[in-house]
């Protein structure tokens, strides 16, 4: 894998940053959709407001007054006079909350948030300045962010001396970030040995490919052969798509649009890897000032946005024509994308991702039991930026993903919500035999090796094996929510051969026994097969190729792997 060089401090602050935002118009997006012409000017002010009602759709010839007021900022929060104010980008995963105001930028009368008796006004910022500068400028007391984003930024907004928390989970990507390539030969993870890469630095993309090669079955010196091409934040994911249609790169890392649009546009495009099958990779969030959380009268703002969005989903849910019609009448990016594909294109998207409300928020913060999957995925996303060089002060503290979030808004909806309570206990997805039988007839998209170690000519697992299921099998396993998977055991190719398989199997098995019993995943996920020495990793007679020693090699032929099937 190419040497990973740091942008400079200001780029990966401010730019670097995009994230989600990647739709923003400063990433290029706006000479993709203008086609050479002159651009319209960045939108400063939000669109004609449709009526009021959640859910109905307006008509663009004669739309109602909008409903604004002069800041003073003297009254209370949340008023009229002094509304909530949320940085977001142009970004179809925050369509909820701009229906729940109303189909506009600021809460009009009888929308959601009016109902909630809170006005908020979202501010369009796609040129994604720090949280740091958004809090102590006053632009917005909140921000989006993703949670690997996020990540990235705590520490930073803690060295200026600032700090702020998550309230909500906003969306969950399940199938809007993908590694995709355009040769046949590539179909999983492990083909992009020798091949180059194209995607933009310190995004999810880069987390997402990072993850995704560090959890493979490829030997180190493999790993370092894929050649990450890291496009210009200025050109943004438009730039990586057209890297990808030129066939300057083998392959490429996007998201929505831009991926759709690959898939579309170029020639042979598919899908190696995505978050159709990590669906527990990838989340929004909203991010407020500590500050304002500190405060009684903040807090209660604060309780009545996650309420007011939380309503938006379902109604976003129930009409997704009228969510697109926010998104267009708000956004000129969304305007442009909805003139040049058309509106069923935009509705589109909204399938490659989860809006999530209430009960989604429960079972990916783990109040419903189970994984805190936020926690994990922050806590994975730090290791993996500071590694990468991300952080604009590399000795920034560590901060312990608990202290990230602040549960209190999500909990006491939660407390008023019996059924979404009860949903969120319930499996999300129904495993069947029948399906991993299907599933796994398919080539696999990853194959994780994990060294469980075992006594000699023994399938019993021991407390350490144990410990390493529990830290390295187990969290990849949650990572790929709605995958099957094949769990093998393998051998190097000392001794019987028959022996080997039966033992492997036998080793196979336990490991799977344990992940059903102790971790409660459906038995049904899961594919047992003993290998034996039959599907080596490194090729023991010439173990010196891949940097390793013999032994070096027979260990790792040694491991039990766990390969990902699924949608991708």
């Amino acid at each position: 894998m190419a040497q990973l060089t740091p942008l400079a401090k200001g780029l990966i602050t401010v730019v670097v940053l995009g994230v989600a935002g990647s739709l923003a118009w400063n990433f290029g997006l706006k000479e993709r959709f203008t086609s050479g012409e002159a651009a319209p000017a960045k939108p400063t002010a939000a669109a004609p407001a449709p009526t009021p009602t959640p859910g109905a759709t307006t008509s663009k010839s004669t739309p109602p007054a909008r409903v604004t007021t002069a800041e003073d900022r003297n009254a209370p929060l949340g008023s009229a006079a002094n509304p909530l104010k949320v940085s977001l980008v142009s970004f179809h995963g925050y369509a909820p909350a701009l229906v729940a105001n109303g189909n506009d930028l600021n809460t009009q009368p009888g929308s959601l948030y009016g109902r909630e008796g809170i006005h908020v006004r979202f501010v369009i910022q796609d040129d994604i300045p720090t949280l740091a500068t958004i809090f102590e400028s006053g632009a917005a007391q909140c921000a989006w962010r993703t949670s690997d984003f996020w990540a990235q930024e705590q520490p930073n907004l803690r060295n200026a001396g600032l700090d702020g928390k998550a309230v909500m989970i906003v969306d969950n990507t399940q199938g809007g970030d993908a590694v995709i390539a355009r040769d046949a030969a590539v179909k999983a993870v492990e083909d992009l040995a020798g091949r180059s890469v194209a995607l933009l630095q310190f995004t999810p993309s880069h987390g997402m490919l990072i993850d995704a090669i560090d959890n493979s079955s490829l030997t180190a010196r493999k790993k370092d052969s894929i050649k990450m091409v890291f496009i210009n934040a200025e050109e943004g994911t438009a730039g990586v798509r057209a890297a990808l249609e030129s066939g300057a790169v083998d392959a490429a890392v996007l998201w929505d649009p831009d991926l759709a649009l690959a898939l579309r546009n170029v020639k042979g495009a598919h899908v190696v890897y995505s978050t159709r099958t990590a669906t527990n990779l990838i989340f929004d969030v909203m991010v407020c000032d500590a500050r304002l959380l500190a405060r009684p009268e903040g807090q209660a703002v604060v309780q009545k946005f996650v309420a007011g969005w939380m309503a938006g989903v379902q109604t976003a849910r129930a009409n997704p024509d009228n969510a697109v019609e926010a998104l267009v009448r708000t956004q000129e990016f969304f305007k442009l994308l909805a003139d040049k594909e058309g509106r069923p294109f935009v509705k589109a998207l909204f399938s490659n991702l989860v809006w999530t409300d209430v009960e989604d928020n429960a079972r990916i913060l783990g109040l419903a039991g189970g994984t805190n999957h936020y926690e994990r995925v922050y806590k994975r996303f730090d290791e993996i930026y500071r590694k990468a060089g991300a952080l604009a002060n590399p000795k920034s503290p560590v901060i312990a993903p608990q202290d990230s979030f602040d549960y209190r808004y999500i909990k006491a909806l939660l407390g008023q919500n019996k059924a979404a309570a009860e949903a969120a206990a319930r499996p999300q997805t129904t495993f069947t035999q029948a399906a991993q039988k299907e599933a796994t007839q398919q080539e696999a998209m990853v194959t994780k090796p994990v060294t469980v170690g075992f006594a000699s000519g023994s399938a019993e697992l021991t407390k350490r094996a144990q410990k390493t299921v529990d830290t390295e099998m187990v969290p990849f396993i949650e990572n790929n929510g709605k995958a099957y998977f094949e769990v093998s055991g393998n051998s190097d190719a000392t001794g019987a051969r028959e022996l080997n398989l039966r033992l492997s199997a036998a080793r196979a098995r336990a490991v799977v026994d344990y992940l059903v019993t102790q971790w409660e995943f459906p038995r049904e996920r899961f594919k047992i097969v003993g290998n034996g020495p039959d599907r080596p990793l490194c090729v023991e007679a010439n173990a010196a190729n891949e940097g390793l020693s013999i032994e070096e090699c027979r260990a790792l032929n040694r491991t039990t792997r766990v390969a990902v099937f699924g949608g991708r």
